[in-house]
């Protein structure tokens, strides 16, 4: 099943409507990291002092300086680890659009669902943020514990945290919040599944960041799958 979704999904990345929810969720995110990066030198501007007397060495008078090109290294860092749940949030903001495409072009006979009103979509969107921020910053300290399987922990986590955020965003256009929270419990093993299939290609530079666009469209179809067998569909 999951396999079938996934081929399903890679069938259709040409699509014009999953090619623009991508451009715009990389222009946000760019966006987005580019008004923290502003945000940070702004910060340091008003904490750094213009100079600073040493020991030994007298007035140094580039403290300022130092300290805003140390934020610069400081975020091209922090971009490498925030780039993906970044563009990962700032994407699911626009997945009603590959949503609909799936079931345009391998579901016409349904009847269009109702749409997620934009501030919920907004507000599922920094939730699923933070929670992938905050959770993954937890699991550097298993990846540090265990350093030898770090690879299998970040696929686990981030499996579950992209399974169960798609599964719901697909579920809910159709059965509401609280039938997609019952059938994603019924589901979980499947779902979590297909949530690490969609993990693996986060470690790949680049291809990481078709994973939003590739999850939404491959947990529609699973959504429709499960949904099917189950008789609800």
């Amino acid at each position: 099943m999951i396999f079938s979704a996934v081929t399903r999904a890679l069938g259709q990345m040409g699509d014009p409507r999953f090619r623009r929810v991508l451009l715009t969720g990389l222009a946000l995110t760019v966006a987005v990291l580019a008004a923290f990066y502003t945000a940070t030198l702004w910060l340091v501007g008003l904490v750094a002092p213009e100079s600073v007397t040493l020991p030994f060495w007298g007035e140094v008078t580039f403290v300022d300086e130092l300290m805003s090109w140390g934020s610069i290294l400081l975020m091209l860092g922090m971009s490498v680890f925030l780039m993906i749940p970044v563009a990962s949030a700032m994407t699911s903001l626009f997945l009603e659009d590959v949503a609909r495409a799936v079931e345009d072009r391998h579901y016409p006979e349904l009847a269009a669902p109702g749409r997620i009103p934009f501030w919920d979509a907004l507000r599922d969107t920094l939730g699923f943020l933070g929670v992938l921020i905050g959770a993954n910053i937890v699991a550097l300290i298993l990846y540090l514990v265990f350093a030898p399987i770090a690879p299998l922990i970040f696929w686990g986590l981030n499996g579950f945290l992209l399974g169960r955020e798609y599964f719901t965003l697909a579920a809910m256009r159709r059965v509401g919040r609280e039938g997609a929270r019952r059938l994603r419990r019924r589901h979980l093993g499947t779902i979590w599944a297909g949530g690490v299939v969609m993990a693996v290609p986060l470690s790949v530079p680049l291809l990481n960041l078709l994973v939003p666009i590739l999850g939404a469209a491959t947990f529609t179809h699973l959504y429709h799958m499960l949904s099917r067998r189950d008789g609800t569909g």
